[in-house]
């Protein structure tokens, strides 16, 4: 083989087509080539390759070894060709944009606002896939991500959308045995369970300024609701969003250890590839969740400083 050059294309098409039909003659008439024309390409795969990929017996023909080998990589190349091709000319014709977001994140921020989404931008038919897995744009025909944690996708666009508040928990039965913990440094005592990247609990002892903890130890998963049922097995303290987990502190089932805090570089990031910045419907998205993202910050602001503002006028009386 010459390098790493790909073979010609027609080549291969010509190697895929015979293959399948065992048959010259048949692969030259799906084509529409004569059949010496087919052969002509097959010894020019073979001189590419380097190995033969067809042995002639009597009047038949047969894959060798190699042959099979090659095939089923050839074919899938194909195969995945030509639905990266569906997926692009669906999409095109119908406004449809694919959207990969974690479960929480779908439920707590983008299906509440979706109506909004429609409003603001009527042509976009918005496709929502749940997974907390790198997205890979390549081959899960995703559009844009959203993912928690630091950002940090190389090769990929990343911008801050929001942070949550997340509180310090631990089930009931391990308050029971450990003890409630007098305050945040006795946590870096305490076993945990830690989110894929294994930054939260860093980031947020830092929060608490506290920077030497240690190696984070402990399960670490990628799904915050795995992450949950992890927490109320009783296997550490975790850091989760303060809004997954209202009912379970509610009933009991967990304990707050300490204040929600507000991870600031720990957020859900927009995740995209560079080459689809400017796509229509990519930068429609973009800026209407960046937008929107803004708005609603403000407006928490906005509501948090006019209660302190009524509070300090209290505490003058």
């Amino acid at each position: 083989m010459v390098g790493h050059r790909l073979p010609p294309l027609n080549a291969l098409r010509a190697f895929e087509a015979t293959a399948r039909h065992l048959s010259v003659k048949n692969a030259a008439d799906e084509l529409c080539v004569t059949p010496s024309a087919v052969s002509q390409m097959l010894k020019t795969l073979e001189l590419h390759l380097g190995v033969k990929l067809f042995t002639r017996v009597n009047r038949g023909i047969f894959l060798t070894n190699a042959g099979q080998d090659y095939l089923p990589p050839v074919r899938n190349a194909f195969r995945q060709i030509a639905e990266a091709s569906r997926r692009i000319a669906v999409s095109a014709d119908s406004g449809t944009l694919t959207v990969s977001v974690t479960p929480f994140f779908a439920t707590a921020w983008l299906v509440p606002r979706l109506k909004e989404l429609r409003d603001a931008q009527p042509d976009i038919d918005l496709q929502v896939v749940t997974s907390n897995a790198p997205a890979d744009f390549s081959r899960d025909g995703v559009d844009v991500a959203v993912r928690h944690g630091l950002g940090r996708y190389p090769g990929l666009c990343s911008e801050r959308v929001v942070a949550v508040e997340i509180v310090p928990v631990a089930a009931a039965s391990l308050v029971a045995k450990l003890g409630p913990p007098t305050g945040p440094a006795a946590l870096t005592r305490w076993p945990h369970v830690h989110d894929a990247e294994r930054k939260g609990w860093h980031l947020w002892f830092q929060a608490q300024g506290i920077d030497d903890i240690g190696n984070p130890r402990g399960p670490a998963f990628d799904d915050s609701g795995l992450l949950l049922q992890a927490v109320l097995a009783g296997q550490g303290a975790g850091l989760l969003p303060a809004a997954m987990v209202a009912a379970e502190l509610a009933d009991g089932r967990l304990i707050k250890l300490s204040d929600v805090a507000l991870l600031e570089a720990f957020a859900y990031y927009l995740v995209y590839p560079e080459a689809s910045r400017e796509r229509p419907k990519v930068a429609a998205f973009r800026e209407w969740m960046l937008a929107t993202a803004r708005r609603d910050a403000s407006t928490e602001t906005a509501g948090s400083g006019a209660q302190d503002s009524k509070h300090d006028t209290k505490e003058g009386k």
